[in-house]
């Protein structure tokens, strides 16, 4: 059954746990739709884990159109939700619809994902308006980095907590189908997803959630730059690709590889006969 934004809801209804997973290419997003997994984030994470930034800020329109474009074309039933970049819509409203409007036309995406709360809900509302869902995104937002000062806990004291739960309530009454909630803490968490009718995505949040998201290089060991708190590691993937990147290496040059087995025939009387 094709995952929509209109069967998030539904799962949040009927009790159901919903599974998300970042991807940024065509192979990876046929393998995690296969796998079963209901959401396939395009993320612009892709940034740190793919384009090797230091962080997200660099990632452009462009960059998320062609690998959204990418991952849609291996994503038959998982709803594919693409990251708005940094300044792509935080500019004004107009930008905001008309470069959500391009993720999904040109980027294939079936959902958009945008940072920030209260101050943007009249984009989230343009953006629905315009008939394209749209994720909201709280919490640790890394396209603020900098006014944060760093990747840092958010909703800790009684202000800032009561300023998260008044920022779900929002982004909902503003018509936003789901909200990612990434690193605050699993209690409160537990009360926002307890206080609004669509369903939270967490990451580094709890299991109070609705549903999780992690980007799959973190959960299967293959970025080692950064390892947050919140990964599990569920396969040392990284390990496992460099063994064979080696073990190829030394049969090329020992000559091992390519044996017999890899290698295409012709009758020696040709070669023989050539000139």
């Amino acid at each position: 059954m094709k995952n929509t934004s209109v069967t998030f809801k539904d799962s949040k209804k009927n009790g159901e746990k919903l599974t998300m997973l970042t991807a940024y290419d065509y192979t990876t997003a046929k393998l995690l739709d296969e796998s079963g997994v209901d959401s396939i984030l395009v993320g612009d994470s892709l940034g740190m884990v793919v384009l090797g930034y230091d962080d997200t800020l660099s990632v452009t329109m462009e960059d998320m159109i062609h690998h959204s474009a990418a991952v849609a074309r291996g994503a038959k039933n998982a709803l594919v939700i693409t990251d708005m970049p940094f300044m792509s819509y935080q500019t004004s409203v107009y930008d905001a619809v008309v470069n959500a409007g391009r993720l999904v036309k040109d980027g294939k995406a079936q959902a958009v994902k945008l940072e920030g709360g209260i101050e943007f809900c009249e984009h989230i509302k343009a953006i629905v308006k315009a008939s394209i869902p749209v994720c909201a995104h709280i919490g640790l937002t890394p396209q603020s980095i900098n006014a944060f000062g760093g990747f840092k806990v958010q909703g800790k004291g009684k202000e800032e907590a009561q300023r998260l739960l008044d920022e779900a309530r929002a982004v909902e009454e503003a018509g936003a189908f789901a909200v990612v909630l990434e690193c605050v803490p699993e209690k409160l968490a537990k009360k926002i997803s307890e206080s609004i009718s669509i369903p939270t995505i967490g990451i580094g949040a709890g299991a109070g959630c609705d549903g999780q998201v992690l980007v799959y290089q973190d959960m299967l060991a293959m970025y080692s730059d950064f390892k947050p708190k919140f990964v599990k590691q569920y396969a040392q993937i990284g390990s496992v690709m460099k063994d064979a990147f080696r073990q190829y290496i030394d049969e090329v040059k020992s000559g091992a590889f390519p044996s017999e087995e890899h290698t295409f025939k012709i009758d020696d009387d040709i070669i023989e006969n050539l000139y």
